[in-house]
């Protein structure tokens, strides 16, 4: 029977490509939305890997950074598809971008909250089923800023460090069960988030990128791809960043 994959943060941007990814390859998606207005771009989403793969698409309103919401939208899942959970791909992501003396603590907190805690809230809930489908593996979403400083997103650095943290110790811990556990850690991406960014910083950076072009949600799904189909590959971070960084 066909398995199916989680995609938080799947209804724009990074998540969006990694969604259709996972129909490309085959699997029923299923993505969460947080708000009315994002239920609509969900479920374009849905229908668009669905329309164009022949795989089934599911939309669950889930704040993943809520444990019992998270749990909720797994269940939801396995109830839709059976204990054919394959793949978690944790990509739900915010930024204040910031100066970190000028921030609320309660918004640094709720970047903590969705860009880490999240992460371990939906896998937690899921790897038990994962199990159960005889193993699978979790994608994870860092950042470069997860690898290096970054001014002004000082809360979001701290997120993705973390989220290489987690990546690598679940990867030591679930290997026995047949689960991989990897990162994609993208550079300077073309998404809303950073078309939101002041254009001229943005400029700035796209000259400390040696391939000197910021990149496109394509090769961040195309990255997460690969990940989800190395079976020899566990507790490493991918960096698709134009050589921006190079560990």
């Amino acid at each position: 029977m066909r398995k199916f994959a989680i995609v938080t943060g799947g209804a724009r941007g990074l998540g969006e490509g990694i969604a259709m990814k996972m129909g490309e390859l085959g699997y029923d998606v299923v993505v969460n939305f947080v708000s009315d207005k994002s239920k609509e771009k969900a479920q374009k989403v849905v229908s668009a890997i669905s329309e164009k793969y022949g795989v089934k698409g599911l939309c669950v309103q889930a704040d993943v950074g809520d444990y019992d919401q998270a749990k909720n939208l797994v269940e939801t899942a396995v109830s839709e598809f059976g204990e054919n959970l394959g793949v978690l791909c944790n990509n739900a992501g915010i930024e204040n971008n910031t100066r970190f003396i000028d921030l609320d603590p309660a918004k640094f907190n709720r970047v903590i909250q969705v860009n880490l805690v999240s992460y371990m809230n939906c896998a937690h809930a899921a790897i038990p089923h994962i199990i159960k489908a005889g193993g699978g593996c979790i994608v994870n979403t860092a950042s470069v800023g997860g690898l290096m400083g970054v001014a002004n997103q000082v809360d979001y650095c701290a997120a993705k460090s973390g989220v290489i943290g987690l990546t690598r110790a679940l990867a030591v811990e679930y290997a026995a069960d047949n689960i991989r556990v990897n990162a994609v850690a993208p550079g300077m991406i073309w998404t809303d988030m950073l078309r939101e960014c002041n254009q001229d910083e943005v400029e700035a950076l796209k000259a400390f990128v040696p391939l000197g072009e910021i990149g496109e949600v394509d090769d961040i799904a195309q990255a997460v791809g690969y990940l989800v189909q190395a079976k020899y590959v566990t507790g490493q971070t991918l960096g698709p960043n134009g050589g921006m960084l190079m560990p």
